[in-house]
């Protein structure tokens, strides 16, 4: 069963058939009780990075996502927004975020060429920089749909699990240990976001 977390953000009604689609068992709960007894975690987020972190630090998801990732080991899975949260940082806000991935979100304006539009919206090739369990059963062309004004960039290349280029490379992908992250949204990918999903909810 994979657990989506609700804190108030994100395309969760989109995540959660997706998974339907795709014969995973999910549901989608704000409530402690039930996210402590998850076995995957989703954290999903369309959005400003302070007003999520906010809602997290103040429904106090911050410290019982920390004990079951970093200590349990729960397995987790960041979806657009949701990536940036797990990284230390990012330029569109103050507040930290996880910190579970060394690394920052940077705004693409003055980084990009100036006819590129701002925000990347829709269909960009990807390219597998670590092979993992979220890696599996793609053929040679990987598309995903991007829709986000900031892009992540990894302190340590060994936890970028894809790449992709809009006027400049980021990371569209990243993993270190049991944590997980896509800048994509692999709900509205089609069959590729669904081979994504499926991996992760066999891992």
């Amino acid at each position: 069963m994979i657990t989506i977390i609700d804190y108030g953000i994100g395309n969760l009604g989109s995540v959660l058939n997706m998974l339907k689609k795709v014969g995973v068992p999910a549901k989608l709960t704000g409530i402690p009780e039930e996210i402590l007894k998850a076995e995957k975690l989703i954290l999903p987020g369309v959005g400003s990075f302070d007003t999520a972190m906010t809602r997290i630090n103040g429904s106090g998801l911050f410290g019982l996502l920390n004990e079951l990732v970093l200590k349990k080991g729960v397995p987790i899975l960041g979806i657009c927004l949701g990536m940036q949260l797990i990284m230390e940082g990012s330029e569109e806000g103050e507040l930290p975020g996880f910190g579970w991935i060394k690394g920052r979100a940077y705004h693409f304006n003055e980084r990009i060429p100036i006819h590129l539009k701002v925000p990347h919206m829709g269909w960009n090739d990807v390219t597998l920089t670590a092979m993992n369990s979220l890696a599996q059963g793609f053929g040679e062309e990987i598309r995903f749909y991007f829709v986000h004004s900031y892009f992540v960039r990894v302190e340590n290349q060994a936890h970028s699990m894809m790449k992709c280029n809009y006027g400049i490379e980021f990371d569209a992908a990243v993993h270190k240990d049991n944590i997980y992250g896509a800048q994509f949204h692999p709900e509205k990918s089609h069959k590729f976001g669904m081979q994504f999903l499926r991996n992760f909810a066999e891992i």
